[in-house]
């Protein structure tokens, strides 16, 4: 009954015009930002901050909420579309997305994101409504080996896996942590690897290796091939909704997906990325032989965005309910309350319901607003397939030029976009996958900064990796997937299964 009353409560806060409007251009903002490379929503909400704190706390909050997880649906856009994910949690779906786009499939692939996308959003919601508490007590037990732990096991997962050679996989991974250490050390504030380079003493910043390695590289690969085959779409685009066969196949991959998003989306520290990387690996061991996963899978799709947004919208319980803020994005907003004089953290519940519940209703309606939005652009998203070629790459190099030098003002993020493409067309010439070591650039920072806080805390005792039981059931499942893979039947199986994909 309490619960009833609640969302009562947030109804009556949520249905407000003012509230309305501001979920609706936050949705309609965010969407456009998931779109555009290299403008994510932590710059939007850092630079809409100062603008926003003239309003009221509830409508400040939602309209950020709305611009937060309208760019995990924007961001899957253009990674179908031109191979160029607008957000980190996109890059698994630019994997059988463009794919699909390629075999002509480009409207499915985009419904079948919509879709997943506001069943998740939809389900997160409820769950944030009904089991924020006792979630966010869980999320709480998480220790630094534990998150440790989880990203090991995340590692190994991309790695056994991934289509074609393990050795192939395991480098690549290698060369994402690698990546990530080149910044300055979190312990004593020296920079790492720097060269003497001002701008490489924070690091590369993801959207310049991810629009480098996907976005040039894929002008780089199409230029490479004879004139006729220099196109988004190699076959005629039919169909612009899922057949019975596409939502029998994706209905699955959803419901497993926004289940896997909505756990991990509890946790602090790249939730939502690590659930679409997640799903993309549990939908692929789960298809099996059966699966064309890399040749344009629809679940390699489903799954993941299902996934990612489940994530965004669970990410709400550890900011709205312990004041822990998972991301950049969630960071900003919580520095937003408090100088709206409002205090992050267990007691917003208590002492401010109408905000509380006013956000969780609001998502509701988000999510259905960018539903109503994205599936009638469908249509209009398809017919840049039909640009030819020969226009569309000067506009995706101007495009993804412009996004890179927003970043910082800086031309050098530029060059080192274009540094990666040529790098991104190495591996494709090699056969390496590009995935796998962005999943390593992005865990690889979390990872040691856990792994050194954790040993810290046991005072160089590295057995606290394994006496700690849910760092210890990680670490243990990680190493059964890894002899599991090295089997010879399963080695023999897994060799044929991609042989047949390829």
């Amino acid at each position: 009954m309490d619960l009833i009353a609640n969302l009562s409560l947030g109804l009556s806060v949520a249905f407000t015009p003012e509230n309305l409007f501001y979920g609706f251009m936050g949705t309609l903002l965010g969407t456009l930002i998931g779109v555009l490379p290299g403008l994510g929503p932590s710059a939007t909400i850092a630079m809409l901050l100062p603008s926003l704190y003239a309003l009221q706390p509830t409508s400040a909050l939602i309209m950020l909420a709305g611009i937060y997880y309208g760019a995990q649906y924007g961001g899957s856009t253009t990674a179908i579309l031109i191979n160029v994910p607008g957000e980190a949690s996109s890059v698994v779906t630019a994997v059988d997305g463009h794919a699909m786009a390629r075999r002509g499939r480009a409207g499915p692939a985009l419904a079948a994101a919509a879709l997943g996308s506001f069943f998740a959003g939809c389900v997160g919601t409820v769950i944030v409504a009904a089991f924020a508490r006792p979630l966010a007590a869980v999320a709480i037990e998480f220790g630094a080996a534990d998150y440790f732990s989880l990203m090991v096991l995340g590692l190994v997962g991309a790695v056994v896996l991934a289509s074609g050679s393990l050795l192939k996989a395991i480098a690549m991974v290698i060369v994402g942590l690698m990546m990530g250490q080149i910044t300055t050390d979190v312990m004593s504030a020296i920079p790492r690897f720097s060269l003497g380079i001002p701008q490489l003493m924070d690091g590369f910043n993801f959207v310049v290796v991810a629009m480098g390695v996907f976005g040039f590289c894929e002008v780089i690969v199409n230029l490479s091939r004879p004139a006729e085959q220099r196109t988004v779409a190699t076959k005629s685009v039919s169909g612009l909704w899922l057949s019975k066969k596409d939502f029998k196949e994706a209905s699955g991959s959803v419901l497993r997906g926004t289940a896997l998003g909505s756990l991990l989306g509890v946790l602090p520290g790249g939730g939502p990325v690590l659930a679409s990387f997640a799903s993309y690996s549990m939908e692929k061991k789960i298809a099996g032989a059966s699966g064309t996963f890399g040749q344009g899978d629809i679940r390699g799709v489903a799954g993941p965005e299902s996934a990612n947004n489940a994530g965004a919208q669970t990410a709400f319980i550890p900011m709205l309910t312990l004041g822990l803020p998972p991301n950049a994005s969630m960071a900003l907003m919580i520095g937003m309350m408090t100088v709206m004089g409002i205090q992050p953290g267990p007691q917003v519940m208590t002492n401010n319901p109408p905000l509380f519940w006013g956000l969780i209703v609001s998502m509701w309606i988000g999510n259905l607003m960018l539903v109503i939005l994205n599936l009638p652009l469908i249509g209009i998203w398809i017919r840049l397939l039909t640009v030819p070629y020969r226009l569309l790459f000067p506009a995706i190099i101007v495009f993804c030029s412009i996004g890179l030098y927003t970043l910082n003002n800086d031309p050098f993020d530029v060059y080192a976009g274009a540094s990666f493409g040529v790098f991104g067309y190495l591996l494709h010439k090699l056969g390496c996958e590009p995935a796998p070591l962005l999943l390593g650039f992005i865990l690889g920072p979390m990872m040691e900064e856990n792994m050194r806080r954790a040993l810290l805390l046991s005072r160089g005792d590295w057995t606290t990796f394994m006496t700690n039981p849910i760092s210890a059931a990680l670490l243990l499942i990680a190493l059964a997937m890894i002899v599991m893979v090295l089997t010879p039947s399963i080695k023999t199986k897994r060799a044929a299964a991609f042989q047949e994909e390829g």
